[in-house]
């Protein structure tokens, strides 16, 4: 047998080790398949809001009563209302209560007006990178895009997913775009439709809170640890059909650490830009960009979450702390998950959750609500309206804008979560705009519904 010259054996093993480095993260087009969709929380004020607090908290952060009083005070942000229920529950210490506080995006149901609320939509871009910083590529083959056409293998393509192709589509969808709903008298936001129906007769006939969208510049996420991000190609080589990112690196990506905000991060950056405004529902936009959790790819996919990113004041708006209020949102390509998670899914769900709940229970008083457990057995205490029906078998409904059907999802009504019976919603629902996706309230639940 002739004998390779050790040269030869060493060009070939370090051949063979950078197939292998190009290779690294690659993932079938079909691993999102036998995935559950689900959608997370992350902290009051983002990742940084610990060592931020003390920096920017105004002192005067109180709890209100009132119906029409916006909340929290002291507070340049968001315009809301807020009111109260009486249900008896368990509080998140242990003990048992009775009133319960909520804050909601707009002016109250009693309101006979349109308010109108800016919504910038930053689209992202992510740029998969290598360890120093320059552009990753991979090299098409058999094994990273076996449905390529023989045209198509061998190409070198550049590990970057670019949110162009979708926004149009997105700009489009129910969230911004105007149709028929039963709650309402005229065409409207999907969003409003389903706040009108959750309050029912109290809301007045011309109630109204919409949306007036505004793409701003697209800002991109760089990725330099391997590690912590996987993709799979197009079916025609092309970069991506999914990314999938490390939850904990992307947070850290996308919220800014410093108080006041640099442009470090892309949250940052766009404040920094002045494309978003604490008076905003900010939308980070990221097509077919998916996260995992404990530093593992098998456990996904979070598909959007909402929150805020608070900054200290200045003398422009008289040195009131400043909570930006945001969603990160993907866009879902048909066919990546099955049970009705389709391009806006996940975008109605968190505007859905930013209107009922702007502010995730920061305060531990406001949008806290009597534990509550939905039909596979999550556990929640927050007004998460999006939550309780992303479990179902199918939690979306169809509406059709133009010739393009879309998907956003059906979201809990108020009185589910005040545990009320009968409900004083649209129709005497707990769901909208599928009424018949909840049919009943949770049983009462102990201490993290854990038995009674």
């Amino acid at each position: 047998m002739k004998k390779f010259a050790p040269w030869f054996l060493f060009v070939l093993l370090v051949s063979l080790s950078a197939f292998a480095e190009d290779e690294k993260g690659v993932l079938p087009s079909s691993f999102l398949a036998g995935m559950h969709p689900r959608y997370t929380h992350i902290a009051p004020g983002g990742p940084y809001a610990k060592q931020k607090e003390a920096m920017t908290r105004a002192s005067n952060l109180v709890g209100n009563f009132s119906s029409s009083t916006a909340f929290p005070h002291g507070v340049d942000t968001l315009i809301n209302f807020t009111g109260s229920f009486r249900a008896h529950g368990v509080y998140l210490d242990g003990t048992h209560r009775d009133l319960w506080q909520y804050s909601m995006v707009g002016r109250g149901p009693s309101f006979n007006g349109t308010t109108v609320i800016n919504a910038p939509v930053i689209p992202v871009t992510i740029s998969m990178l290598n360890a120093d910083g320059s552009p990753r590529f991979i090299v098409t083959n058999r094994k990273n895009c076996p449905n390529c056409k023989p045209g198509e293998l061998g190409k070198k393509v550049r590990l970057i997913s670019r949110p162009e192709p979708f926004i149009t589509r997105f700009l489009n969808s129910p969230v911004f775009g105007l149709s028929r709903y039963s709650s309402s008298p005229v065409r409207t936001q999907i969003v409003d439709a389903e706040q009108r129906a959750e309050f029912g007769s109290r809301a007045a006939r011309n109630w109204h809170t919409l949306l007036l969208p505004s793409l701003k510049k697209g800002l991109t996420m760089a990725l330099t640890d391997d590690s912590t991000y996987s993709f799979a190609l197009n079916d025609n080589g092309s970069c991506c059909a999914f990314v999938l990112v490390d939850a904990n690196i992307f947070n850290n990506e996308l919220f800014p650490p410093t108080a006041p905000a640099d442009n470090s991060t892309v949250m940052g950056a766009a404040e920094v830009n002045g494309d978003i405004t604490p008076k905003d529902i900010a939308t980070f936009f990221f097509p077919n960009v998916y996260l995992y959790k404990n530093g593992n790819v098998n456990d996904c996919c979070t598909l959007g979450f909402h929150s805020f990113d608070e900054e200290p004041g200045d003398a422009r708006n008289g040195n009131r702390t400043k909570f930006y209020v945001m969603n990160y949102s993907s866009w879902i390509s048909p066919g990546l998950f099955g049970g009705g998670f389709e391009d806006v899914t996940a975008h109605s769900h968190e505007v859905a959750e930013i209107f009922n709940d702007p502010f995730i229970g920061f305060d531990n008083i406001h949008n806290i609500t009597p534990f509550w457990l939905d039909s596979a057995g999550q556990c929640q205490d927050l007004m998460e309206v999006g939550d309780v029906i992303e479990d179902l078998s199918n939690p979306s409904v169809p509406v059709k804008m133009g010739r393009f059907t879309y998907h956003p999802q059906t979201v809990a009504e108020l009185p589910w979560f005040e545990f009320k019976s009968p409900s004083f919603a649209l129709n005497d629902s707990y769901s909208y705009p599928n009424e018949n996706a909840l049919t009943a309230l949770s049983a009462p639940q102990a201490l993290n519904c854990n038995g009674q």
